[in-house]
């Protein structure tokens, strides 16, 4: 086709223009940022939307005015590594093995080197770097400390944190060991460098958005905060002077820094016009601690069991123009849904074929859909294991305690067992139980404590924080 000098001018202008190379770029960054915020040991009670009146949460509350607050969303574990497995891959974390929290016990058949997030598992990081995703994990992350298990290798294209269960969030003064150590992506970082981990998180967490404002990024941003040790910054100690227990003041300081930190991240993206379409995921990782000071409120039960306290948390999503402002949502959500929402807004493409548990939220809570994403969730870990259908929740844990059934709508505090009253609501819900339970894996390593624990926490007659701490 011949064409003129003057036609040929007009279409290098229209393709070569500046005004049309910034047009592309923004067609081009129309997929939203996500980022994924999970708090450490956190109470129910503790965040200002969920009814805390003691420890100002602004920065967080304010993702609820932005977005949604989920008033029934649960993690598929009440320990941290699990629950991050769960988090991370959108499947129950059962079905490849990583049933109890890291351990130096091998099930038969298995090495300590195969003790963390099974490398045949894909990850979110992995599903985002298939949609083009510039992706990074910030803080905490025991999923394993081989190098197979390393962020690295785990679809992240940077890390920036420590790989163990729990550190100082101050500088250690001794030898430390190597799971205890920061890491800057494979290089550790020296203690003499570092400072108070919430803040050292944060600040990374900003770089990373200032740096990567131009192409769309996930971030895993997973604080320690607020798991113990208690170790609060002083000028936050006097903060909550008003507070007489210590031990309930430096929880208040390390969740003000963990607030702050939230907000830093929330302003950056601001300063860099990406607040508008950036998908914010605020989550934390299971029930209150038995011996961090939080509080669950009126939910029965702490961290390590399968009591409302032990499993439904905080959680809060917001991504302004997509998903409704300031709206509570009642159905029950889990934190399998995280990673099928966050494909869905990337542009739908999946990393792997394994089948997801977790549903994509975005149509539930836009309203596009009217029906309740999970009908059915299923919780084990060692011999406690739990089931809840629509209102009904059934927990079983071994022979040596009874069946615990409870109505959720009207027994939100689990104080009644009505297993005796609805003999056929108990059996339809263990059969459910024990059908789920054949689609999973056996445990490919076992608890530090065994199932003692997990016996007493399930007893009606073991209740509050003096009789659960006897029981971790």
């Amino acid at each position: 086709m011949n064409i003129g000098i003057k036609q040929f001018v007009v279409i290098v202008c229209l393709f070569w223009s500046p005004g049309k190379l910034v047009s592309q770029e923004k067609i081009r960054s129309k997929e939203p940022n996500i980022i994924v915020i999970v708090s450490d040991d956190a109470g129910y009670a503790d965040f200002g939307v969920y009814g805390g009146k003691e420890i100002p949460t602004p920065n967080i509350d304010l993702i609820a005015g932005n977005g949604i607050l989920f008033s029934d969303a649960y993690v598929s574990a009440s320990v941290c590594a699990p629950s991050r497995a769960g988090i991370l891959t959108g499947r129950y974390q059962q079905r490849f093995g990583f049933e109890h929290n890291i351990s130096n016990k091998p099930a038969d058949g298995y090495q300590l080197s195969d003790i963390g997030l099974d490398p045949n598992e894909k990850t979110i990081g992995d599903h985002m770097k298939s949609n083009g995703y510039r992706t990074i994990a910030i803080g905490k992350w025991h999923q394993g400390e081989e190098e197979k298990h390393f962020p690295l290798n785990r679809g992240f294209d940077e890390f920036y944190g420590f790989l163990e269960g729990h550190r100082d969030f101050f500088a250690y003064r001794k030898e430390r060991a190597r799971k205890f150590a920061m890491f800057d992506n494979h290089q550790i970082v020296p203690e003499s460098e570092i400072g108070y981990l919430t803040d050292m998180f944060t600040e990374r967490a900003s770089l990373f958005i200032t740096e990567n404002q131009d192409k769309p990024f996930f971030m895993y941003l997973a604080y320690n905060a607020v798991h113990v040790p208690m170790n609060a910054k002083p000028e936050l100690m006097n903060k909550f002077s008003y507070i007489p227990d210590k031990g309930r003041r430096a929880y208040a300081a390390m969740m003000a820094s963990l607030d702050e930190g939230v907000g830093s991240i929330v302003n950056v993206l601001q300063k860099n016009d990406l607040f508008d379409n950036t998908l914010i995921v605020f989550i934390n990782d299971n029930g209150a601690a038995t011996g961090n000071f939080s509080d669950n409120g009126h939910l029965r039960g702490l961290k390590g069991s399968k009591w409302e306290g032990g499993i439904r948390v905080a959680c809060l999503m917001q991504w302004p123009g997509h998903i409704p402002a300031g709206k509570k949502y009642n159905q029950t959500v889990s934190a399998l849904d995280i990673v099928p929402t966050a494909i869905a807004a990337a542009g739908g493409r999946h990393a792997g074929i394994k089948p997801l548990d977790g549903k994509d939220l975005l149509p539930f809570i836009s309203g596009r859909n009217d029906k309740t994403p999970h009908k059915i969730l299923f919780w084990r870990r060692g011999v406690a294991a739990a089931v809840r259908n629509g209102e009904w929740k059934l927990i079983r844990s071994g022979p040596q305690n009874p069946v615990l059934l409870f109505n959720l709508k009207k027994d939100i505090s689990e104080t009644t067992n009505l297993a005796s009253r609805y003999p056929a609501k108990v059996k339809r819900l263990s059969e459910q139980l024990e059908k789920w339970e054949k689609t999973i894996d056996k445990p490919h390593w076992e608890s530090a404590y065994g199932d003692y624990n997990q016996i007493m926490k399930h007893r009606m007659e073991v209740s509050g924080r003096e009789m659960e701490l006897k029981y971790p």
